[in-house]
């Protein structure tokens, strides 16, 4: 779709006003920002009618008058930051980005062994680190990811080298602050993980403040040979913003994949996740929850590529909607030519908690080799009767009799968020989340759950 003359005029001056075609820099990423913002002002935001955001309007985008953060939220201390962050500081690094840009005093450093590096995506696009061009052109562009590559103005850079294991988790905040007119923040984050080595990486999106803003990250991974990468998003944006992401990982022989999601605010958000095992014997998990009441709409797009014979790969996402809200599924198993015994698994699950709430699921497998284990399924509707009327009979009132079931069918999915300190907190959020809960606490407590 064609933007309109004043969308397309406010892009334009956002892309001057971060620099894009800054001399300083290097030709190469002149280049890609200069060809993706042409892409972009050619092409514009998709609509209703491309079958990726069939059931997706971005309205709210389209019309949103937003602006590329100032630099701000001077306020902010350490202490504001450890109570954003789930579970304890100690043992984690933790980097924190205020409205797109990293502020060290706000972080926390730890010693990291040999050969591992972790800091601003900024200075490794200056020139610090070579061969990154690659990593920026693997997979296919997005309108929302070339509208990042023309925007984007930091993120995260780790990189470990060959045998290279970090024991403790990489946690990375995004926060934004209230801004006038509303801020928009393009996190572009890259992780370069080498053959034999190991980390877990945390990502946490989070707003200050009721008013609207607009967030649009990209995350691009690389595992090599035998490499085990584990990555958790924590998606908690304020009830006005907007948010689009993207994870796009490329596995080697024998690597191990995990990305486990957990999604709780916005207004609109929509994540995009494209894997591609591209070496014998990969592994690769996919492990989502998402949450929405009132108007929100949450969307989750899927990609799973078999490229390479002997690969494995789980997908399950499992959805809980109430009010008015609508969650959106669609999860792509690709299985190539050349991918001769993979085993795959794909399952969506949907719970309505009200007669209002809507969920879309579309699970697809597209298959092209003949020794292949894959099965997919999808489910959508409410509690079920027998179960509720099990629990009622046992003396439990039908409020506290749902909300048992509602916490038992998000804990599918939270059973295999397995960082330590990580997964109680985000049972502490569904809990605050779920409606008449003192009951299910005092049962979670008793029994020891």
């Amino acid at each position: 779709m064609t933007l309109p003359a004043e969308t397309r005029d406010r892009y334009l001056a956002a892309f001057e006003r971060i620099g894009g075609s800054r001399k300083d820099r290097p030709l190469w990423l002149r280049r890609l920002r200069e060809n993706a913002l042409a892409r972009f002002l050619e092409t514009g935001f998709p609509t209703v009618k491309h079958e990726d955001w069939k059931y997706t309007g971005l309205a709210s985008i389209e019309q949103g008058d937003f602006e590329t953060a100032e630099p701000g939220g001077g306020d902010l201390s350490p202490a504001d930051i450890a109570g954003i962050l789930p579970g304890e500081e100690a043992d984690r690094h933790v980097l924190v980005f205020l409205n797109g840009r990293y502020r060290p005093e706000l972080s926390i450093r730890r010693p990291l062994p040999p050969g591992a590096h972790l800091g601003s995506l900024t200075g490794a696009l200056g020139g610090e680190f070579d061969g990154l061009v690659p990593y920026f052109s693997r997979s296919k562009e997005t309108a929302f990811t070339d509208l990042n590559t023309m925007l984007m103005e930091d993120g995260v850079f780790l990189h470990l080298a060959k045998d290279v294991r970090v024991p403790e988790p990489v946690h990375l905040l995004f926060l934004m602050s209230p801004a006038a007119p509303p801020a928009m923040a393009h996190p572009r984050n890259l992780i370069i993980a080498g053959e034999n080595s190991e980390v877990a990486v945390v990502e946490q999106y989070a707003g200050r403040g009721d008013s609207g803003y607009f967030v649009n990250s990209v995350t691009d991974i690389a595992a090599g040979r035998n490499a085990t990468i584990s990555h958790y998003r924590l998606q908690e944006e304020g009830p006005a913003a907007c948010y689009v992401a993207a994870l796009r990982a490329r596995q080697g022989a024998g690597s191990r994949f995990a990305a486990h999601s957990a999604s709780f605010g916005g207004l609109l958000s929509r994540h995009d996740i494209h894997v591609v095992l591209d070496g014998e014997r990969a592994e690769c998990l996919l492990n989502g929850l998402y949450l929405g009441n009132g108007r929100q709409h949450v969307d989750h797009f899927t990609t799973i590529e078999h490229a390479k014979p002997s690969g494995v790969s789980r997908e399950y996402y499992n959805g809980i909607l109430n009010d008015r809200a609508r969650g959106v599924f669609r999860g792509r198993l690709i299985v190539h030519r050349d991918a001769q015994k993979t085993d795959a698994r794909q399952t969506n699950r949907n719970l309505l908690l009200s007669r209002e709430s809507e969920a879309d699921s579309r699970p697809q497998l597209e298959i092209h080799a003949d020794d292949v284990k894959c099965t997919h399924g999808a489910t959508v509707g409410p509690l079920d009767e027998e179960k509720l009327f099990y629990i009622r009979s046992r003396g439990i009132d039908e409020a506290s009799a749902k909300g048992l079931l509602t916490y038992a069918f998000a804990g599918e999915i939270l059973r295999r968020f397995d960082l330590p300190g990580f997964r109680g907190p985000l049972e502490e959020k569904l809990l605050a989340w779920l409606p008449e809960t003192q009951q299910v606490q005092e049962f979670l407590r008793e029994t020891g759950k």
